[in-house]
């Protein structure tokens, strides 16, 4: 069974979306750029059914605020808050693109609230990157102003991003789309190195793997979570 809220978070209200037991052991998603908690629906309803699950429209996006500010140092202090409001203490944080960055600047800066943490198809910190545009088809719902803002810092990350890599203690699994996906999938396996505990796997799909197989991801995250 799915469910909706809202929760208040510094200066944002955050909407989202849960699965499963409440009792369960609990699993952050966080959705890519122009998404939205709904691009976890199928993913989340197949975790549910063995943890805790908790997608969050990031701000910006979906049914939270759209306070026209979007630093990824802001998104990151939003989940933090967010965890904080909804009693979690340690969490799975599950990121795709966009939410991938806010995820592991999570875990390297409060390394003591993140579980493990799984990057699917997350653009690494490194100057020049190409954006993938990996929005969803169809009705989507965001400020614009977000769009604009993170693609310039994903184009020219803050350098701290990547020299603190090294410093992400978490357990951390990096899922890529493949030759079908537009970002540059040997800057992942450079971003993987770069993280201690880390292991990278290509499932195909593209940008997009998480929607366009969502019984494999779920798999792989819950085999992740409990290996």
């Amino acid at each position: 069974m799915e469910d909706e809220s809202v929760v208040d978070v510094g200066d944002v209200r955050l909407a989202y979306r849960t699965w499963g037991d409440p009792f369960g052991s609990p699993v952050v998603l966080l959705h890519g750029l122009g998404g939205s908690s709904l691009s976890w629906e199928a993913v989340g309803g197949l975790l549910g059914e063995e943890w805790r699950v908790y997608a969050v429209d990031l701000r910006g996006h979906g049914g939270s605020d759209w306070p026209d500010e979007y630093g990824f140092e802001q998104m990151r202090d939003d989940v933090l808050e967010f965890l904080d409001a909804c009693e979690l203490d340690r969490v799975g944080v599950v990121g795709h693109a966009m939410g991938g960055v806010v995820a592991y600047l999570l875990a390297e800066e409060h390394a003591d609230r993140v579980e493990r943490l799984v990057l699917v198809e997350t653009p690494p910190p490194f100057p020049g990157q190409p954006f993938a545009d990996g929005r969803p088809a169809g009705p989507v719902d965001y400020d614009e102003n977000a769009l604009e803002e993170v693609r310039a810092q994903i184009a020219g990350p803050d350098p701290r991003w990547r020299e603190e890599l090294g410093q992400i203690v978490a357990p951390t699994l990096m899922i890529a789309g493949g030759p079908e996906s537009d970002m540059p999938q040997g800057r992942l396996s450079d971003m993987a190195s770069l993280i201690p505990d880390c292991r990278l796997i290509t499932l195909g799909g593209g940008h997009q793997v998480h929607t366009k197989h969502a019984d494999q991801v779920a798999q792989q995250i819950s085999e992740f979570f409990t290996s």
